[in-house]
């Protein structure tokens, strides 16, 4: 069996479905998890786990889930663009909980981050773990704020954190764009692991996506963690290479889709936005 966490590890977003994978993949490799969302557990709680239903707007709840543990893979929130008095609970006030949470018990967390927080980077610039923050949204505006808190609580308090910003988790790819951004759901699991089990991580980004040879992204601290993606989208590209969207807007920007959620511009900007 592979290496497991000495301390019980904290999951949120378990209900999820990235979370349910996450729950299956790691308790088969003997992890102890604490599993929790507001949802319930629609599977059966896997072995060596624990499901607790838990509001991250409710901190008390979350730090007694915490406690004892040695990390935290937060993958709890609101997913997707919603409103943004929605965002704010469970996005913003939920992950200052998790933070609070985890300087108490000295953890590490990994926060599941998202491309959104950069979306209205074009798509013909390859961009490095630097780049600035372009969110297309205020679900994307929330994910960059996570990584802001995140660095927050290493500069301020020493907390590790390793900030994944996921491209597109799903068990194949469905169109063009996810030629670019899909993350297959071993290469997740592998992700978690090693964002776990390495030795220091500092406050790390990383780009959240397979070994994919039309990828928009580039220079990360995978390496420092000792990660490298095993899967690839390249097979799909027959499949999959016309597949895109008839908005301009849309397939100029990396976020894709979230690009024009409410979006009210009567013209677009007239090139790169920088």
């Amino acid at each position: 069996m592979a290496e497991a966490p000495q301390k019980p590890v904290l999951l949120t977003g378990a209900s999820g479905a990235l979370g349910r994978v996450l729950a299956r993949n790691l308790a088969a490799q003997g992890w102890t998890l604490r599993l929790t969302d507001i949802a319930p557990f629609p599977d059966d709680v896997p072995p060596g786990c624990t499901f607790t239903p838990a509001d991250l707007d409710n901190g008390v709840d979350i730090l007694r889930l915490a406690e004892g543990c040695g990390m935290i893979l937060h993958f709890g929130g609101i997913s997707v663009e919603r409103p943004f008095e929605e965002i704010v609970g469970p996005n913003l006030r939920g992950l200052f909980h998790i933070y609070e949470a985890a300087r108490r018990e000295g953890a590490r967390v990994l926060f599941a981050s998202s491309n959104h927080s950069i979306g209205f980077h074009e798509r013909e610039v390859p961009l490095d773990d630097s780049c600035q923050f372009m969110p297309d949204g205020y679900y994307g505006l929330s994910k960059a704020y996570g990584e802001l808190m995140g660095r927050m609580y290493w500069y301020k308090h020493g907390v590790e954190s390793v900030l994944v910003r996921i491209g597109s988790s799903f068990p194949e790819v469905k169109d063009a764009r996810m030629l670019s951004t899909w993350l297959s759901y071993d290469d997740l699991t592998s992700l978690c692991v090693r964002a776990t089990l390495a030795g220091k991580t500092g406050c790390s980004v990383i780009w959240g996506a397979s070994d994919n040879a039309r990828t928009y992204w580039r220079h990360d601290a995978r390496e420092s963690i000792g990660w490298a993606p095993k899967d690839s989208a390249d097979p799909f590209a027959p499949q999959f290479a016309g597949v895109v969207s008839d908005s301009p807007i849309q397939e100029r920007y990396q976020g894709g889709a979230y690009t024009i959620m409410g979006y009210s511009r009567k013209t677009p900007p007239p090139g790169p936005l920088f």
